[in-house]
């Protein structure tokens, strides 16, 4: 539960309204439907409810121009992935790959299973087996090295299933953690150890009730309260663990100001191991989808981040984060608040919200207008 701004998570990207049936459906032009379009999942309209045409047809210019009808003539529709792939595939300049097949190329879908089953087991035994842990860390710790950073971060930035998103995010954070350590020179075993912190730093969320960890909506006060317990929990889980292993994984959602929880602890008084854990957890809160929350592109949470790192987060941790992030994402598919595609070519240190991208060929200046919804992939 992460405990930054809701109106500034929020303002940005309106490209992606729910899952249906395991399918996030995402807003698209109408217009990007063409003659000869084989429809592989089901297309509805602009409000998202309402079905346009079945999955298994093949478009007709007729069948077209019937949908744009039955849309009211509003601008947008609503299909998942794979669909809106179909209408770009005639697109040459663009090449996604999926999203599944890089996740089991890298090892990446093996770790998030495996830690599925980790925090299965947290749940049920009340327990960390140390043994499964290391298991799961050290693989992760592997992938660290033989992985490039925008592999990682591609994997971390894609659009993944709301239902998945514990596990996925322990594997994220950890990941992240060991990017950051690795930018900020750390060695091998403080890089471990970051990998390691990222995994476990949310583990007492399988102590929190499911109808609060999950709740489609923003918490009540006492709900808030009782899921800002996961900090104590994660404590309590690693007894078996080194004192600053416990201390920074518990200690993720402390601020720099004194605002944060569960100690109100200042900047002087927060591991450096923590700080960084803070950022990867707030990053990757933010671009992942929730059942409360839309996906921020990873633009705008760096943006965001900046903003925070005046009171909340570590400066440097901040700087040497956003610094190294944006190379990583250049000449990436990603997806427009209209729901075009387009490819990241260049970014500006000092407006890192807003890059330069090419669309049908010409490089422009996204905006508040036209600005990255998130990285785009084949779900």
């Amino acid at each position: 539960m992460n405990d930054i701004n809701d109106k500034n998570i929020n303002e940005a990207g309106d490209n992606y309204i729910s899952e249906t049936n395991d399918k996030m459906l995402m807003s698209v032009p109408v217009d990007l439907l063409y003659d000869g379009m084989v429809i592989q999942d089901d297309i509805y309209d602009s409000s998202g409810s309402r079905l346009l045409i079945s999955s298994g047809n093949t478009l007709s210019e007729i069948q077209i121009e019937r949908i744009k009808r039955m849309n009211s003539g509003a601008y947008n529709i609503y299909v998942t992935g794979r669909t809106h792939r179909s209408m770009i595939s005639k697109r040459p300049d663009i090449e996604i790959e999926s999203r599944q097949d890089v996740e089991e190329s890298t090892g990446y879908a093996k770790s998030n299973n495996e830690t599925f089953k980790l925090l299965e087991e947290i749940a049920g035994s009340k327990t960390v087996n140390t043994e499964s842990l290391q298991v799961v860390s050290s693989e992760l710790s592997d992938r660290l090295a033989e992985t490039p950073p925008t592999t990682i971060l591609s994997l971390i930035n894609a659009m993944a299933p709301v239902s998945e998103y514990l596990q996925r995010h322990s594997v994220n954070v950890s990941l992240l953690n060991g990017l950051i350590g690795r930018w900020m020179g750390a060695s091998e075993k403080e890089v471990d150890d970051l990998v390691l912190i990222g995994l476990l730093h949310d583990c007492g969320k399988t102590l929190i009730p499911p109808k609060i960890l999950n709740a489609p909506r923003k918490l009540t006060t006492v709900e808030y309260e009782v899921a800002k317990m996961h900090v104590n929990y994660t404590y309590d889980l690693l007894a078996d663990f080194p004192e600053y292993i416990r201390i920074a994984a518990s200690s993720h959602h402390e601020r720099t100001n004194g605002t944060g929880y569960a100690k109100k602890l200042s900047i002087d008084n927060i591991m450096l191991a923590a700080r960084i854990t803070a950022v990867s957890d707030t990053y990757d809160a933010i671009v992942s989808s929730r059942a409360f929350q839309k996906p921020q592109s990873p633009f705008f949470t760096l943006a965001l981040l900046e903003k925070l790192s005046e009171n909340e987060f570590d400066k440097t941790v901040v700087s040497i984060f956003t610094k190294n992030m944006p190379g990583e994402l250049m000449n990436k598919p990603v997806m427009m608040s209209d729901g075009t595609i387009g490819v990241v070519r260049e970014f500006d240190p000092d407006d890192i919200e807003y890059p330069m991208v090419e669309l049908s060929g010409h490089t422009v200046k996204s905006n508040e207008s036209l600005y990255i919804s998130n990285m785009f992939s084949d779900d």
